[in-house]
């Protein structure tokens, strides 16, 4: 499967468990990686037939701005749901870093790895309805 790569997008969110934490947005650091076939976009040279980055990386900012959740693991589900509403997307690697909350480390997070399911896609209620 081929990969579109959305690396290092800096974002701000009010997240953490302590209530101190959720005082001021924090910096983090969100990487995606989104399993697709190119094969379509490449030979026809449209965008459409792929997944477009510039549009996704403006939903996951927005979505991290409203984000109302404590933990980076939910943060990085609803990323990866988000970014599996796109129809050209099967699968998707969701990493969230903190990257000031943990003294003497460069960033603390989470990585995820979800695929669409044959439920998920909608192909159940179609094939059910059909």
């Amino acid at each position: 499967m081929d990969k579109i790569l959305i690396r290092d997008l800096a974002a701000r969110g009010r997240i953490g468990v302590p209530e101190e934490e959720r005082v001021r947005p924090q910096e983090l650091l969100i990487n995606l990686v989104l399993e697709t076939d190119t094969r379509k976009t490449a030979e026809t040279d449209d965008i459409s037939h792929s997944v477009n980055y510039a549009s996704l990386t403006k939903k996951v900012l927005n979505l991290v701005e409203v984000f109302d959740g404590r933990t980076v693991e939910r943060l990085a589900e609803e990323i990866a749901a988000l970014c599996l509403t796109d129809p050209n997307a099967s699968a998707v690697t969701v990493r969230v870093e903190k990257t000031s909350i943990v003294r003497f480390t460069a960033a603390v997070g989470v990585e995820i790895y979800r695929r669409k399911t044959f439920e998920s896609s909608g192909l159940l209620r179609k094939v059910g309805a059909g």
